[in-house]
């Protein structure tokens, strides 16, 4: 039997695992399925519309083994709150991933596989950009036991793609993504829409060159305006509300004839080819993130936690080589668990099961009862026995439908 070690939590405080095994006022009968998001902070260039947590580095300058160590030992530190848990799904992103060379992902998913255990049908997903492509690196990437590749197209539209601040072109878009659907199984391939300047048929041209790839699995963004990024200091001109829900109905009319399926508010697949890591989000699973500014959501028995690590590479690097990698620990309380489970399940076109509800939130039913009945009567959502889904109105609306499982006070 492996002794149990104590879990860093951040500064000098250390606990135990015993500490999230104590009695608390949840129930959870059952744990669900874990995901593993691992966190490579570095870019090319920072792109003005991005408020993830990525920071600008030549390849050559980035600290690859010394981080590799630090996720390492990020995840010995954590082992204690997932001994004997199966992880069902990996996903590598950024970031730009593909900058790290195919060696270090290979000893990465290697130090992986020595600590946890990996359902055999493991789904393992690399986030790349096509101007870090190269002729084979992607099937190196392969090689090294991705099975999935995610490829930040955006646009085809080379003006489009300036706008974004994209490091890539047209033509290495399309270079990009004939090497990864000759390498992989399935591949996803990102799009953006309500570009700046963009116009109908410009965004149909770029449906169009999407599909011709016959991507597995297509994934189609609106573009928003975050705070903290350059776009909020110098907002772009984009198409007016109006357009914008005209271009997504354009989109979902496509890709249905071409036989993908929008099986989430922005995702679209064939059978089979799904993104089973995202579902295990929007299905409110549990999910253990390391690496700079990662987030992490772990249930036991009678609570559920949140986690963040430190966002600052180095501080990040610095704080995991010494055992404690985490900036934020926090229990989510029994008043925002409707909300936080509604915010993921109701992105899914399938909605989902009544007995996942209390199974992952620990709570009864007679916590969302009241809520569900008020968007019931808005026409927001449709349910049986067994299931409640979004309807098409709460799918266009899904902020409002979302809003009403807020908790009390935090209405606005």
């Amino acid at each position: 039997m492996i002794p149990i070690q104590p879990v860093a939590t951040g500064g000098d405080t250390i606990k135990d695992v015993g500490h999230y095994l104590r009695p608390g006022l949840l129930q959870l009968p059952a744990l669900p399925p874990l995901s593993l998001y691992v966190h490579l902070p570095w870019c090319l260039k920072k792109c003005p519309y991005c408020d993830f947590n990525s920071h600008e580095m030549r390849p050559s300058d980035i600290p690859e083994q010394r981080y590799l160590d630090a996720l390492v030992a990020d995840l010995e530190s954590s082992l204690p709150l997932i001994w004997g848990r199966p992880v069902h799904s990996i996903f590598i992103g950024g970031g730009t991933p593909s900058l790290f060379s195919p060696q270090g992902i290979d000893r990465l998913l290697g130090d992986i596989r020595a600590r946890v255990k990996l359902e055999p049908d493991c789904e393992i997903t690399l986030e790349a950009n096509p101007g870090t492509f190269e002729k084979d690196r992607f099937r190196a990437f392969r090689a090294a036991g991705v099975t999935r590749l995610s490829v930040g197209v955006q646009s085809f539209n080379d003006d489009h793609l300036r706008a974004l601040g994209r490091v890539h072109d047209r033509a290495q878009a399309i270079a990009a993504l004939e090497e990864a659907a000759a390498s992989f199984d399935t591949f996803n391939l990102d799009l953006m829409y309500a570009l700046p300047g963009q116009d109908m048929a410009q965004l149909e041209s770029d449906l169009h060159e999407a599909l011709a790839v016959m991507p597995p699995h297509l994934s189609v963004y609106q573009l928003t305006i975050e705070p903290n990024t350059y776009f909020a200091k110098f907002p772009p001109r984009v198409p007016d509300d109006d357009l914008a829900y005209a271009m997504l109905d354009r989109i979902t009319e496509m890709t249905a004839a071409a036989g993908l399926d929008r099986y989430e508010v922005s995702a679209y697949a064939k059978a089979g080819h799904r993104c089973w890591h995202n579902v295990n989000y929007w299905q409110f699973g549990d999910y253990l993130g390391i690496g700079a500014g990662a987030h992490g959501k772990l249930s036991f028995p009678h609570r559920v936690i949140r986690q963040v690590r430190y966002r600052e590479p180095r501080l990040y690097m610095d704080n995991a080589l010494a055992g404690k990698p985490l900036a934020q620990e926090s229990e989510v309380g029994r008043g925002e668990l409707p909300f936080e489970f509604m915010l993921n399940a109701l992105r899914l076109k399938e909605g989902f099961a009544l007995r996942d509800f209390t199974e992952r939130t620990g709570l009864p039913l007679a916590a969302i009862e009241a809520r569900l009945q008020e968007a019931e009567k808005k026409g927001l959502v449709e349910r049986d026995l067994a299931q409640v889904r979004p309807t098409t109105r709460g799918f266009d609306f899904l902020s409002d439908l979302q809003s009403l499982f807020l908790p009390p006070g935090d209405e606005s």
